[in-house]
């Protein structure tokens, strides 16, 4: 067995997150993916899988999942890591993903490595850390390496394969039974992308003085999402879900613009590895330009909307 992914429907990452994994797993052999499903429930779950290239996916059913959340799930997950004995376990870093991540490495006495943004084909990793100031090259020495990766690391390939499918169900032990779930609600979901699967994310920040307006009509403009330093956040200006930086979100777009946003250390480390950083402020002296490939000093109610309306020329 080379690599496992956790393919997690559940926090929608059958698609791009799904198909990251499937490409950093390729460079260390076969793959295969694990889907965790309501009993009866995961054969709608197959097709989207077919998607991204697998050589086996397993699906695992249980209504033990919903009843019993993560305890169940990583009893299930680790379960698969000792049968299987894989090379590594990759799972998209997230909060929910990191705890899965942490509880599966303690069941399976495997190494643990968070927020990886790159795997060679001999398991070692690439953290970029403080802030992005730094690069740490590191390696578990166990037999399976238990990685989560940060989304948006790499350009996911969707080759559409036909991977040998192996449906098993689960029964939770006592142990993980010990709290259940009496009820939940989904997070209610806006018409832009996510934060962390955005290919652009423009973000506002103290400059703002709290009016988003013209960073959410730029956003909807190039189909981005918004995020927004903590400073706006805190200050109730935007939702602290939209909050990137280190206690927020962490992305890795295509293209990141940021606005009003002074450029703190905490906000640089959950934006510093995106690919092309612009930067808008008065401040020519805002920490942000020393990180931004592209800056613009001015003020951002006049440079967003000029932007915005050459947009808006030209798309129509």
């Amino acid at each position: 067995m080379s690599a496992l992914i956790l393919i997690d429907h559940a926090a929608g990452q059958i698609g791009k997150s799904a198909g990251e994994l499937a490409t950093f797993a390729e460079r260390l052999g076969g793959v295969t993916g694990l889907i965790l499903a309501g009993s009866g429930q995961g054969d709608a779950l197959l097709a989207e899988a077919s998607k991204i290239a697998l050589n086996k996916v397993i699906l695992i059913e249980s209504d033990d999942f919903a009843n019993y959340s993560l305890a169940a799930i990583s009893e299930a997950l680790s379960a698969q890591v000792k049968a299987l004995s894989p090379k590594a376990f990759l799972i998209a870093s997230s909060s929910r993903g990191k705890e899965i991540a942490g509880r599966v490495a303690i069941a399976t006495d495997s190494g643990l490595i968070t927020d990886a943004i790159d795997l060679d084909s001999s398991r070692k990793s690439t953290q970029s850390v403080f802030g992005g100031s730094f690069s740490v090259l590191a390696e578990v020495t166990t037999p399976t390496a238990i990685i989560t990766i940060r989304p948006s690391s790499i350009d996911p390939s969707y080759d559409e394969s036909e991977p040998v499918v192996e449906k098993i169900s689960f029964t939770a032990s006592d142990r993980s039974k010990l709290a259940q779930v009496l009820s939940s609600e989904a997070a209610v979901k806006g018409g832009r992308p996510e934060l962390t699967e955005a290919k652009i994310v423009i973000s506002g920040g103290r400059g703002t003085n709290g009016d988003f307006a013209p960073v959410e009509e730029l956003a909807d403009l190039l189909g981005a999402a918004v995020g927004a330093s903590r400073a706006a956040t805190d200050a109730g200006w935007y939702p602290h879900t939209h909050q990137v930086g280190q206690t927020g979100k962490t992305v890795s777009p295509q293209l990141y613009l940021a606005c009003g946003i002074s450029g703190a250390i905490q906000h640089r480390a959950g934006m510093q590895t995106s690919k092309t950083i612009v930067a808008i402020n008065k401040d020519p002296e805002a920490p942000i330009f020393e990180v931004a490939d592209f800056g613009v000093v001015g003020d951002l109610f006049k440079v967003l909307p000029q932007a915005s309306k050459s947009l808006a020329g030209r798309k129509s």
